[in-house]
């Protein structure tokens, strides 16, 4: 089976796990994607890790996403507005890289910062 989006004016309304026969029965455009692609890198199912697969319209498609046709490559909606494009991914990127020392970090727009979330009581 095959994972398919459906898009409609550039823009993923459905995902599907089908055969390429049924969709070819089913109305308005159909466009394969793979769940084991991100940022234009095929990972193994098994492993998680980069496996030098066919890496298939860059990412992975989500309801909400754009399928930019042109780069026949889904991408997701842009998380904040200072976040820009990675044209080689299409992943989106902050700023200012985060933090790798294995905290949770989270992205504050006002600031332009990873801050380390409070906890709640």
């Amino acid at each position: 089976m095959t994972h398919f989006a459906k898009v409609e004016d550039g823009t993923v309304t459905q995902v599907i796990v089908a055969e390429q026969d049924f969709v070819d029965t089913q109305e308005g455009t159909w466009v394969q994607t793979s769940y084991n692609t991100r940022g234009g890198i095929h990972y193994s199912p098994e492993t998680g890790e980069p496996d030098g697969g066919v890496a298939l319209r860059k990412n992975y498609a989500g309801i909400g996403y754009t399928y930019d046709s042109d780069r026949d490559a889904f991408i997701a909606p842009q998380p904040y507005p200072s976040w820009t494009l990675n044209e080689t991914s299409c992943i989106w990127e902050a700023p200012v890289a985060q933090p790798n020392d294995g905290n949770m970090y989270i992205w504050n727009e006002d600031t332009q910062q990873w801050e380390q979330p409070t906890e709640q009581p």
